[in-house]
């Protein structure tokens, strides 16, 4: 019996991001959106679309620096519905000025990052923190993979993005593992008949080794301009596969 071997399906291009500017209380405030549209799953702990389930459009927004409102996931579908992401989504937001994301890609995986460092620190707080409103200054970092992963495969690639943000706040010199309010979306392929579902998203595994490789270009580009380096040099790493 000759096997038959299913068509492959074009890899999707690298993520579009349309940047837009909208005016709120007389301050003008900057937004990314990628219309990633159908066919991908995406995991994401956002306060819009957080979980596991078909997504077709991220939108990274920028806030004002006191930010106040208490219907954060309102806030941004209202936006979302301005600029016309239609469907369900992914919305973050942070204080800081989106436009200046970092990027970075490796074998097919790209990812995005915008970094508010205002209010860093370790995740291991050994004081009891007060409960007060969100702050928007974060970290937030947007993976496109263009393979299908199972369920585990995806909370393990959230794990991989933030090992990796965390190496290369610390190899930028930055005395912190993050801030309080830091933001994962990983979007992969909807699985098709015939199709491999990928298990592993592991750092050593094939596509988790990508995520992590572009997920720390981008987080040291967008961080570069977050503070000295303090002293301690800048770990020197091989050129990245692309």
């Amino acid at each position: 019996m000759t096997a038959v071997v299913p068509p492959s399906r074009p890899a999707p291009a690298p993520p579009l991001v349309e940047q837009m500017t909208r005016t709120e209380d007389g301050e003008t405030l900057n937004a990314l959106l990628w219309r990633a549209g159908e066919g991908w799953r995406m995991i994401s702990n956002a306060v819009l679309g957080g979980g596991i389930g078909d997504r077709a459009w991220v939108l990274n927004a920028q806030v004002a620096h006191g930010y106040r409102r208490t219907d954060p996931y309102r806030h941004l579908a209202d936006l979302a519905r301005d600029v016309g992401a239609h469907g369900p989504g992914v919305g973050l937001m942070t204080a800081a000025d989106v436009r200046a994301y970092g990027s970075g890609q490796d074998g097919g995986v790209t990812a995005l990052a915008t970094a508010g460092l205002g209010v860093r620190g370790w995740a291991a707080s050994w004081t009891e923190p007060a409960m007060t409103a969100v702050r928007p200054g974060t970290v937030n970092i947007v993976v496109a993979v263009p393979v299908p992963l199972t369920d585990a495969a995806l909370v393990n690639t959230v794990m991989t993005a933030t090992e990796a943000k965390v190496q290369a706040l610390v190899d930028a010199g930055l005395d912190c593992s993050g801030t309080p309010t830091d933001a994962v979306c990983v979007a992969v392929r909807r699985p098709v008949p015939g199709e491999e579902t990928h298990a592993f998203g592991g750092p050593r595994s094939l596509w988790g080794a990508r995520v992590a490789r572009a997920v720390h270009q981008a987080v040291t580009e967008a961080a570069a301009p977050a503070g000295p380096t303090r002293g301690r040099p800048r770990t020197a790493r091989p050129r990245p596969r692309r």
